[in-house]
């Protein structure tokens, strides 16, 4: 059985690849898109992923920014859904 990740570098991971795939979490909290259980989710989600040292990987190479969440990335629907809704939601 896979063992999970450390929380708080978990949390740190799934945050650098919010930002990475556009994903706007602070819009999404305000837009009622996000509540703080379904983060807490994604991020337990992440610590039980197996490509965590891939995520690193795509994570630290500059190419990714704003790219696609990548297929192995145990949260891909969720950060999919939430980079959309920053692409609908017009600049203030």
């Amino acid at each position: 059985m896979h063992r999970l990740g450390d929380r708080n570098a978990h949390y740190w991971l799934a945050l650098r690849m919010a930002k990475a795939t556009g994903a706007d979490l602070t819009g999404a909290v305000e837009a009622h898109a996000l509540e703080q259980a379904d983060w807490a989710t994604m991020v337990e989600r992440c610590r039980a992923c197996t490509w965590a040292e891939g995520c690193q990987r795509w994570l630290s190479d500059p190419e990714n920014a704003q790219a696609s969440v990548p297929v192995d990335c145990a949260n891909q629907d969720r950060f999919s859904a939430l980079s959309a809704l920053r692409k609908a939601t017009p600049e203030a």
